[in-house]
């Protein structure tokens, strides 16, 4: 839960609401923060996070999940076995948050590793740069070796993998102005995915708002790739439409697409 409301669990249920989606929540845990960063982290008990989970599994028509800032091993664990014992092969989209765009921790030290097994549970892992540098143990400071990543990423956890560029590996200016490149890796094939860079600056929950988009589409009935191109464009709007809220990094419009009915 993100008190700013930029990503986390907010983030989710306003990208589920934009997208035709009824969203539903498990808490994993509680930050303090805002648009200049994360001030305190309240963990929630691991057997209140399995019974959101179970309780919503058992009872709600689940058609795909995704998963955030899970912080430690112990949540981890009780995501990933309660998951697989109510879900029915609904498609998983994780996205392996272990540092804010403040640059906050949000993954404990003792749960990385911890966080690579859970990643074979997913349909599709959603990391970006500094999260797959800290999961394959090397820099990637290339878009060959951002490729050769993405590829590694996939045999490592057997899920499809979308490693993110963001303003790391932003491609030279052209007429159209500045790219971000992602790169889709499957089993099928490797997919470069290139995007307009709107701003560096209102960039909050742009990870979250991402997987649950993915998520929101694979749960209608789109298949990976068709879900991946959705959430980008639908990122893209949200990002170029931004707000311009707070003095740190600003959150995104979700609803960009739809008019107030007070308008």
């Amino acid at each position: 839960s993100d008190s700013g409301g930029g990503a986390g669990i907010q983030a989710d249920l306003k990208t589920f609401q934009a997208l035709g989606c009824f969203g539903t929540t498990a808490i994993t845990a509680i930050t303090c923060q805002n648009t200049t960063g994360v001030s305190a982290v309240q963990a929630i008990d691991p057997d209140i996070v399995a019974g959101q989970i179970r309780d919503v599994l058992v009872d709600l028509p689940v058609a795909a999940a995704k998963t955030g800032m899970l912080f430690s091993m112990d949540i981890m664990d009780a995501v990933r076995n309660t998951w697989k014992k109510y879900a029915t092969n609904q498609p998983l989209i994780v996205d392996p948050v272990m540092v804010a765009s403040s640059g906050d921790r949000l993954l404990e030290p003792d749960a990385e590793d911890a966080l690579i097994e859970f990643l074979n549970e997913a349909t599709l892992i959603t990391p970006n740069l500094p999260e797959a540098e800290v999961i394959l143990n090397r820099s990637i400071d290339t878009l060959e070796a951002m490729r050769d990543a993405a590829s590694e990423l996939h045999e490592l956890t057997g899920a499809a993998v979308l490693l993110k560029g963001g303003h790391r590996l932003v491609q030279n200016e052209t007429k159209a102005g500045k790219s971000v490149i992602d790169v889709l890796c499957t089993e099928e094939k490797q997919e470069l995915l290139e995007f307009p860079l709107h701003s560096e600056k209102n960039t909050h929950g742009t990870g979250c708002t991402l997987s649950a988009a993915i998520a929101a589409a694979m749960a209608q009935g789109k298949d990976l790739h068709q879900a991946v191109h959705i959430a980008r464009e639908f990122i893209d709007g949200a990002i170029a439409n931004a707000p311009g809220l707070g003095s740190g990094t600003g959150p995104l419009n979700h609803l960009w697409k739809q008019k107030s009915v007070l308008a």
